[in-house]
């Protein structure tokens, strides 16, 4: 099967190479230091990422070696960008970054054809709208418009939403003046959301180790954005001891990756 193929971009899959906790960070501040040597090391050891990452999207039936390139550039802008001052795994930070460049691929790459039949059809609704709306004092409806027209209003609807420019889930809708919160942040998707793929990925190993207590309030506190009182009244226990669960269940994590 085309999906289950070991070599990709001249890249032989069966023997990536896998680096350890310890040698990413050893790598990670030699890169920052301009040691090019080990960026290349660093970003060969951590192609298997992008590899387990890519397969998520294989259901598109898009060419796995142009996903996969794709793939390599938000590991590289990960590799480069990665600040190594904070507490923070390296595949913590680079899972993200090499879904929405995939992502951004995707989008750039899904051309959304419209007939010309559809376009005609709704500039004209469109010019029958301005004019309408010159001889009357409030915006003219789509049932308006179609009657004009001497069209059905679900035919006009259908072409004036069909030639709206699509927004990208990458447009920024806020921005502060630090970090910009863009569309997709405000999407929610529990089946497929980039949480539970950043579990699998950079914690699947560490959360096993917790209770289902300690799982739920960590998920509860930082994929879901809850406050420790928040936790506190949903599972029915003090703040204080949500606070204690949570510095216990961290520790164990950072000891455990």
């Amino acid at each position: 099967m085309y999906y289950n193929k070991v070599e990709i971009c001249g890249v032989n899959t069966a023997k990536l190479a896998v680096l350890t906790s310890e040698e990413k960070r050893e790598l990670l501040l030699k890169s920052k230091a301009g040691d090019e040597a080990a960026r290349q090391k660093l970003i060969d050891g951590n192609l298997r990422l992008v590899l387990s990452i890519i397969q998520r999207f294989t259901n598109r039936r898009e060419n796995l070696d142009d996903l996969f390139q794709v793939g390599c550039i938000g590991l590289i802008k990960a590799v480069d960008n990665f600040n190594t001052d904070l507490d923070v795994k390296f595949s913590t930070y680079a899972v993200p970054m090499i879904i929405g460049e995939v992502r951004r691929y995707l989008r750039d790459n899904n051309t959304i054809r419209v007939s010309r039949s559809v376009r005609d059809l709704a500039y004209r609704a469109l010019q029958m709208r301005e004019q309408l709306s010159k001889t009357m004092a409030a915006e003219p409806t789509i049932a308006q418009i179609a009657k004009e027209l001497g069209e059905k209003e679900e035919n006009i609807h259908n072409a004036i939403e069909a030639i709206v420019e699509p927004v990208s889930l990458y447009e920024p809708v806020y921005n502060d003046g630090g970090d910009s919160i863009y569309v997709i942040d405000q999407v929610s998707d529990s089946g497929t959301s980039d949480e539970l793929w950043l579990e699998n990925i950079a914690l699947k190993e560490a959360m096993k180790k917790l209770s289902d207590r300690e799982k739920k309030i960590i998920q509860m506190r930082f994929y879901k954005g809850k406050t420790q009182m928040e936790i506190a009244e949903e599972i029915g226990i003090s703040q204080a001891q949500v606070s204690r669960l949570e510095k216990g269940a961290l520790e164990r994590i950072r000891k455990q990756m």
